[in-house]
């Protein structure tokens, strides 16, 4: 677990292991999961095309040689009736925090679940909180 030490004023604090990189990386993702829409969003990429009657991307006017991966803004707008800006605002969030893959063709623009990163963020929350692999 965590040492601990004593602050300005008199109290006693944990110390986080690692840098302060990696407790502002934590700090990152969970302002990109403090939204319900987020989350939600992220839960839909997690399942994928398979979920709420979306079609299959052959199905659909893309450009580019097989099957895209992710699910299309207009997809998110119609699952979650919100506006195209709306949800370029929320995808954005979510790529910058870097729990997103981002893939263009033509006009499309396609959004999956960055498994590897949102992993390696977990193993960097248990890291930070002492919680190991439990």
């Amino acid at each position: 677990m965590s040492d601990c030490c004593n602050n300005e004023n008199g109290l006693t604090l944990p110390v986080l292991s690692g840098d302060e990189a990696a407790v502002e990386r934590v700090v990152l993702v969970g302002k990109a999961l403090s939204d319900p829409i987020r989350v939600r969003m992220l839960a839909l990429m997690a399942v994928g095309r398979g979920c709420c009657g979306l079609p299959s991307v052959a199905s659909m006017p893309v450009p580019g040689e097989g099957e895209a991966e992710g699910i299309c803004v207009c997809e998110f707008q119609e699952v979650y009736g919100l506006g195209q800006s709306k949800v370029s605002y929320h995808l954005r969030i979510l790529r910058e925090a870097g729990l997103v893959l981002e893939e263009m063709r033509g006009k499309w623009t396609f959004y999956s679940l960055n498994r590897r990163e949102a992993g390696r963020v977990l193993d960097l929350v248990r890291e930070q909180l002492g919680l190991g692999n439990e």
